[in-house]
């Protein structure tokens, strides 16, 4: 493990426009990351930025300053991350303490300021459907689409999977995943890879899992060409698009196993083709 937390305060710079991966070498080590959100860039500091900032708008004229934050990083992720469990999984922060209870799955996770640290009701649930599928039928291929931190990735490694292909179309998420899947030395059994989900639908696996937005999970199930057996965990569904995918899943010959919601706000199906 590695010793101290890394993050306590984060100051997040909202600008318009994109900042060019070229000019982030420009911005100090307090620099932790840029989120690229449409036209949009979320630059992530340690500490204050105002003066590297302020150079970097004279030489980038395209980008516009549009507004400031400043939280500390736990109320970034929503609570404290040294140690989480979550079914038979147990998330501990490369800064905190290796759990000794040897039954329990254990996850190495930096989330840096990326979604998935354990703590969201879809990522647990997620982490519960992956555990409930494993139990009833092993799997061994997984496509993760919007993997974020790579935290389910890392999940179905450990619950049996050998090849898993990490998806996500944001740059950060991906650095994220790829230093989860470091940490957890598991190099060798997950591929996390930059693009859009859409562009990997037809990848063989008997397990996908799709923690991804509304959209992208209803072309999911019109394009992809299910095997027979084949798995499918969909996540970050509201009730009304639960509903709507649950009516579409029968229209496609989509068996639903189980399903998990979070005080009725959030939903998670798991499913299989028959």
């Amino acid at each position: 493990m590695e010793g101290e937390q890394p993050y306590k305060e984060l100051y997040i710079y909202l600008f318009r426009g994109v900042l060019k991966k070229s000019h982030e070498a420009d911005l100090g080590e307090a620099f932790l990351g840029n989120w690229v959100e449409s036209d949009s860039s979320f630059l992530f500091f340690a500490s204050p930025a105002d003066e590297i900032l302020d150079r970097l708008l004279r030489k980038c004229q395209e980008l516009e300053l549009i507004e400031h934050y400043h939280f500390t990083y736990e109320q970034w992720q929503g609570g404290r991350l040294d140690q989480i469990e979550v079914e038979n999984f147990v998330i501990v922060a490369p800064w905190g303490e290796l759990d000794s209870n040897k039954q329990l799955n254990q996850i190495v996770l930096d989330p840096g300021v990326v979604f998935g640290n354990g703590l969201h009701p879809t990522t647990r649930d997620c982490l519960k459907a992956l555990a409930y599928a494993a139990k009833t039928r092993p799997f061994e291929s997984v496509l993760d689409f919007g993997t974020g931190t790579g935290i389910l990735a890392v999940a179905a490694v450990l619950l049996g999977a050998v090849r898993v292909l990490a998806v996500d179309l944001n740059p950060l998420c991906v650095k994220t995943a790829v230093r989860n899947v470091e940490l957890n030395k598991l190099e060798e059994k997950i591929q996390v890879v930059k693009g859009s989900a859409e562009s990997f639908f037809d990848e063989i696996a008997d397990m996908v899992v799709a923690n991804i937005h509304y959209d992208v999970i209803q072309e999911l199930l019109v394009r992809r060409r299910f095997r027979r057996r084949d798995r499918l965990i969909v996540s970050g569904l509201m009730r009304s698009q639960a509903r709507d995918v649950k009516a579409q899943m029968e229209t496609l010959h989509l068996n639903i196993i189980h399903e998990w919601d979070h005080e009725m706000t959030w939903f998670t199906i798991l499913a299989e083709i028959y």
